[in-house]
Order: C-alpha cells, then sequence, then structure tokens
C-alpha cells in the first residue's frame, strides 16, 4: 500500500494525527485505500476497513454523473489540486456540508487523490441563521412607521428605509452616499458637522424628543418638525450612527391650535371668576339664611306631620278603644236596672264583672297613655329592688286570668332561678303586656307557655302562643308607636303595647326579640341582665 511504502514522521502527522478526514484515493479503482481513524468517524463507520467495504463507493449525498465526475478528474489531475463544497453523507444517512481538498499525486506509476474533508455544517448553520437575521432586519426596517437612516463615522449615508425616502422626498436609493447635513436646513448644515464629530467622539443614546424644536430638510428645500432618536453600533472598528425621524408637522400644529385654545379659556376663565366672585359675594349671605330657613321649616314640618300622624292615629284609637267599654258600661247599667229581685243576684253579678272588667279596660288604656307620655318627656326611670322571679310571674298570671277565653290555659316553666336585681313594677306591666297580648289574639283551647332559662349573667323568658301570628312585613314596625298587624285590625287594642315593652325593657338594660308565623303562633324573647344596677 502507499501509505506503507512512504511512512515516515511526515505522513504519520498527515494521516493519524489529523481531526480531519484525509484519505488515498485510487483514481483507477474508484475508491479509498486508505483512511486515518479521524476520517472514518467522522463519516460514522466502526472502522477504516467498514469503509473500505461500503457497497455505494460513494461519500456524497447525491453521486455525481459519470460525465461530471469525468470533468472533475481531468481537472484534478490538470491542475494538480482543486477545492470545492458539496455535500456528503455519512454510514447513518445524516448529510452534511463539507469543504472537499482533492490533490493528485503519482505513487508507484499509480494515480491517486488525496481526500481531505473539512465538516462546514456549523458555517452554513452559522450563514444560514445570518440570513434569516438579514432577512427580518430588513423586513423590520423596510417596513417601518418612521424613518431609520444609517450613516458612518464620515456622515455617509449607507441605508435608508423607505419611509425616511419618502419622508424627505427621495426616490429608490437616491438618499444612498449622500451626506446627513444635506436632510438638515442648509442654516444649521455648519453645525450639524460639528455636532456629528461630537457625538463620534462620546457616542450615546438619546431618546425620542429630548432635542426641542428639530427641523429636517426635504429634497425641494422645504423644512418641517421632526423629533429625532439616536443610537450607534461598531461594526470591524466602523462606527455607524442610526437616525429614527418622526415628522411632527400634525403634532406642532396641534400644540399651536391647543395653546390658542388654552388662551381663550384662560380669558374666559378669569372673565368668570371675576363674574363668579361678584355675585358670589352678594348670594352667599342669603344662601346661608335660606338654608337655616329650609332646616327650620323642614324640622317644624317633620314634627307638624309627626304631630298630626299621631293626633289622628290617637283620635281614631281612643274612639275605638273607649266606645267599646264605655258601650258595655252602658248596656250593663241599663239591665241592672231590669234585675231588681234578690233571685236575680245572679244576673247582677254577671253584669258587676263586666262593669268592673270595662273600666279595667279603660284604665289600662289611660295608663298606657300616661306611660307614653312619661317616656316622651324622659320622666319614667327604673327603680331595681332585689325579687324572686316565681312569685312576680305567678301574680302576672293571676291578674290577666280574667283575660282567658274558653279552654285557654297558661302553662308556666319555671326551674329555681337566682334572683334578680330589677324594677318589680315595669317588669310585671312587661308580662302583663305580654300575657294579655298572647291571650288576646289566640283562639279558644290554646296553651300560653312562660318559660324562663338562667344564662351567664342574664335571664331568658319566653312568651310563647299559638294564636293567629303576624305577617312578616308586619313584624318589623311592630314596635313603633299606634302600629298594629294588619290582621289585628279587627281586634281591640292601642298599638302601644310592644313600644311600651320595649322602651321598659330598654329602661331595666334588657333587649326583645320577636318570631312569628302566620296561624302558627308567636313567641316572644326577653333577655334582662342579673344586675342590671350595680351601682345601686
Amino acid at each position: 500500500m502507499p501509505a506503507t511504502l512512504y511512512r515516515n514522521p511526515l505522513t504519520d502527522i498527515l494521516f493519524e494525527q489529523s481531526k480531519e478526514f484525509v484519505g488515498l484515493y485510487h483514481v483507477e479503482r474508484g475508491w479509498f485505500t486508505h483512511v486515518n481513524s479521524a476520517g472514518y468517524r467522522l463519516l460514522g463507520y466502526p472502522s477504516a476497513q467498514a469503509l473500505y467495504d461500503e457497497p455505494t463507493r460513494t461519500l456524497r449525498a447525491q453521486p455525481l454523473p459519470p460525465a461530471e465526475w469525468a470533468a472533475l478528474r481531468e481537472r484534478v489531475l490538470r491542475e494538480g489540486s482543486h477545492e470545492f463544497e458539496a455535500e456528503m453523507r455519512r454510514q447513518s444517512g445524516e448529510l452534511f456540508w463539507a469543504r472537499v481538498e482533492l490533490t493528485s499525486l503519482v505513487v508507484e506509476q499509480q494515480t491517486y487523490f488525496l481526500v481531505r474533508l473539512t465538516d462546514t455544517t456549523p458555517l452554513h448553520v452559522a450563514e444560514h441563521r445570518l440570513a434569516e437575521s438579514m432577512d427580518r432586519f430588513e423586513a423590520v426596517v423596510s417596513h417601518a412607521t418612521i424613518g431609520i437612516v444609517m450613516c458612518n463615522r464620515a456622515g455617509e449615508i449607507v441605508l435608508a428605509n423607505d419611509k425616511a425616502r419618502d419622508l424627505f422626498g427621495y426616490q429608490s436609493n437616491a438618499l444612498i452616499h449622500q451626506h446627513i447635513e444635506a436632510l438638515v436646513p442648509e442654516a444649521v448644515a455648519r453645525y450639524h458637522e460639528q455636532l456629528r464629530e461630537s457625538f463620534n467622539a462620546r457616542p450615546e443614546m438619546r431618546a425620542m424628543g429630548q432635542n426641542r424644536d428639530l427641523l429636517a430638510r426635504r429634497r425641494d428645500g422645504s423644512e418641517f418638525p421632526v423629533e429625532v432618536s439616536l443610537s450607534y453600533f461598531r461594526l470591524e472598528e466602523e462606527l455607524f450612527v442610526v437616525a429614527y425621524v418622526i415628522d411632527i408637522t400634525f403634532k406642532k400644529e396641534a400644540e399651536r391650535e391647543l395653546r390658542a385654545q388654552h388662551q381663550r379659556i384662560a380669558r374666559l376663565n378669569a372673565e368668570l371668576e371675576q363674574k363668579v366672585a361678584e355675585r358670589t359675594h352678594t348670594l352667599a349671605d342669603t344662601l346661608r339664611q335660606l338654608e337655616q330657613r329650609t332646616r327650620e321649616l323642614a324640622q317644624a314640618l317633620a314634627q307638624e306631620q309627626e304631630l298630626g300622624e299621631l293626633k289622628t292615629r290617637f283620635v281614631a284609637m281612643a274612639s275605638h278603644e273607649f266606645r267599646t267599654p264605655l258601650t258595655a258600661v252602658l248596656t250593663s247599667v241599663a239591665l241592672l236596672e231590669k234585675y231588681a229581685g234578690p233571685e236575680q243576684q245572679d244576673k247582677r253579678q254577671r253584669h258587676y264583672d263586666r262593669i268592673r272588667t270595662s273600666v279595667m279596660h279603660l284604665t289600662d288604656i289611660l295608663e298606657e297613655f300616661l306611660s307614653v307620655g312619661k317616656m316622651e318627656e324622659g320622666r319614667l326611670e327604673a327603680h331595681p329592688t332585689r325579687l324572686a322571679l316565681a312569685p312576680l310571674v305567678h301574680e302576672t298570671v293571676a291578674e290577666v286570668d280574667g283575660l282567658r277565653k274558653p279552654g285557654q290555659r297558661i302553662v308556666l316553666q319555671l326551674p329555681p332561678l337566682p334572683s334578680l336585681w330589677q324594677d318589680a313594677s315595669l317588669l310585671r306591666k312587661v308580662l302583663v303586656n305580654l300575657l294579655s297580648n298572647a291571650l288576646k289574639y289566640s283562639h279558644e283551647n290554646t296553651t300560653v307557655t312562660v318559660q324562663a332559662t338562667a344564662r351567664e349573667h342574664s335571664l331568658r323568658l319566653v312568651v310563647q302562643d299559638q294564636g293567629m301570628g303576624i305577617a312578616r312585613e308586619d313584624q318589623a314596625r311592630l314596635f313603633q308607636r299606634f302600629y298594629r298587624a294588619r290582621n289585628a285590625a279587627n281586634t281591640p287594642g292601642t298599638g302601644l303595647g310592644l313600644y311600651i315593652v320595649a322602651k321598659y325593657l330598654e329602661l331595666m338594660g334588657g333587649t326583645i326579640a320577636l318570631h312569628s308565623e302566620l296561624n302558627v303562633g308567636t313567641t316572644v324573647t326577653i333577655t334582662l341582665p342579673y344586675e342590671n344596677h350595680p351601682a345601686d
């Protein structure tokens, strides 16, 4: 083999020490007779012998037609060497680009090509990426909506996009190789050269709008206002400056119009402020007087309306509530005159009881009126004493016993409870009112339950009936003066009971809650502290 016959340190360096593909190609046989280890590894073969046994006997991605191979072979033999780039194939089928160097030599009267392959795939990838970047750069620059002009250190324009040519009135590439001073007004062109030299000496980024009232010059000599920002970069020791240009003609016109409008508005504001100041001074006192009169009238009107409403309610209620017991008294008195004999004592007693009940009812109504008056005037106070709840409840039940309808009963659930420090009179009136309502608004053969439980520092007292109940929309107003539920309109009452109860409980430091359902019943819960007046 030639590599064996002429083996020496130089051939060792050429073949085995090379990191690239190096092989001897026998021209007559049309294939390699010797390949270095770096070469067959580059092509993906496990050994040199595997490369020698390659059946296709070609390394190219696409084999050369015979005519082209003949022309290439003759050229290498004639010129002694030749270089070109070709797409090569590894044993796996993977393709890659390589630089091919062919050098002809003759060994023992046999013609060989010394073949050297250099993988240029990274270079092709870089070139492809560079081409893509250039395409993107050109697309961005060409289609930008602002003018872009690039010049070198000498001020010679090397790039201008379509928008820049439109702004300055140049056709095609007529801006290229022009000096940048051709785009500034003639009056400042020489001064601009000094500015350019200063920028070249100390280049820095300049944002849009930092320079005020800049003017640019079109090809026809006309001038127009612009905003310019500057950037720069260096390429192979050369400084390039990029100017981004915006025509602000419309902006300037808008600013002038805006300033004129501001001036007109300022004049109008000054005139208006003078007139307003004069009229404000005149109207200020009048306005204050009117506001004072309005407040006084509103307050008086509200009081008058409330008083009128209360009077109307009172007259309507009093005329109704007084008429019923008085009529009963008169009727009973007339009948008593007829029952003079001793054998009619039971009939007389029945009418005596009816007169007594009617008088008590009138007394209760008057007491309610007096209580409301005292509360309105702030003359009602609580006078707490130590008291036991059970006896007070039993006394109250006995007091309302005469109000029970046939079959009605009152059930007490009173466990042993601590004594209270409360006003016994006020608490009795609260219970009388609640029990009276429970009996009044319940039908015959129903039960009223009174339940008491002790909690931490407080007493919980519940009065529950099985009466007609109260509609949900009426429950929120039950504690107002003279207000009565709509389903109780035909039942005697003043509409003051729950209002007075709430006020009494407020004096005693307690609370009241009411839950009711129509045709099911009403549950009233009051909560009282055990020690409402510790100072006493």
